[in-house]
């Protein structure tokens, strides 16, 4: 009798067992159903996952993971999109650049083919034609740097370069374009040094020498004061043209952005690409206006920032 006792009792739990067991199953499917369910919402409609609603367990885990992957999904598709759209802003701009000179190179191009066209007036327009496929040049070669640095493809030497040096090899190309112009150039450097890549800071440098030329009256002064401290160099352009326009400081190193005295020639790049180079070299920039005219305050730190 109890053996017979037993055993009922051992069927009875068995029974229970897998009444808990199909129970279980029934729930996780009901579960999954409803998971299923919203994740359609979630990606069909953009509605999140209920977390709330699932219980502690395996389940919750995964729905907090696909909660977090979706996340992580809609995040890069949002920035892919940004990506796009700064892509066709960037193609747009470079067409209205290359409009300009493409118009005149046209133009040109026309009154030359005329048999009566005079001589001089003919040289005249060959040069023409010879300075605007420069300025494109010049224009495509910057956007393709800047596209590289941009990508990180390119590969910068690590040296010590004295600032001194650099400043000189920077000021170079411009010593010509300042004489004419009666423009000085004063450099006040000691024993300062920093570490990068000679020819892309010497780009970079010259560019906003450049920048102040061009901004700065005749018979002006363009000044620079490098000073080292045991966390970075400083290298500080000043010039003594009119300064920046409040409302065109925070847009001094955008992309083809032009301020109100930006001359005919000009493209708004060559100040990008100068940010550029000098953020790959472990480096920041600002502008601002200084007691005479522009100042551009330039630090190299000595550790990783």
């Amino acid at each position: 009798m109890k053996g017979v006792v037993l055993s009922a009792i051992l069927i009875m739990l068995i029974g229970i067992f897998f009444a808990i067991l199909l129970w279980q199953k029934q729930r996780y499917r009901k579960q999954l159903r409803k998971l299923n369910q919203d994740l359609d919402r979630l990606l069909q409609q953009g509605v999140p996952l209920p977390i709330d609603q699932y219980q502690e367990g395996e389940l919750s885990i995964l729905a907090n993971q696909m909660e977090k992957i979706t996340l992580r999904l809609t995040q890069t598709a949002d920035q892919v999109q940004k990506e796009k759209e700064y892509l066709a802003d960037s193609l747009a701009d470079i067409s209205h650049q290359l409009r300009t000179p493409m118009t005149s190179m046209n133009l040109a191009v026309t009154m030359l083919r005329s048999p009566e066209l005079e001589h001089n007036r003919r040289m005249e327009l060959t040069a023409e034609l010879r300075n605007q496929l420069s300025r494109m040049d010049w224009l495509v070669e910057t956007l393709l740097k800047i596209s590289k640095l941009d990508a990180g493809t390119i590969t910068m030497a690590t040296e010590t370069i004295p600032v001194q040096h650099l400043i000189e090899k920077a000021a170079e190309p411009l010593s010509i374009p300042m004489d004419i112009r009666n423009q000085q150039l004063q450099v006040f450097c000691h024993s300062e040094e920093i570490r990068g890549d000679l020819s892309w800071l010497a780009e970079a440098l010259g560019n906003i020498l450049k920048n102040c030329m061009e901004h700065t009256p005749a018979g002006g002064f363009i000044f620079v004061h490098a000073e080292e401290t045991p966390l970075f160099t400083q290298i500080e352009i000043e010039d003594t043209g009119e300064g920046f326009a409040p409302e065109e400081l925070p847009h001094i190193f955008d992309r083809f952005y032009q301020g109100r005295n930006a001359s005919a020639e000009s493209y708004g790049i060559g100040l990008a690409l100068a940010r550029s180079i000098i953020t790959s070299q472990n480096g920041t920039i600002q502008a601002r206006n200084g007691e005479k005219g522009a100042r551009f305050m330039i630090k190299f730190y000595k550790q990783i920032i």
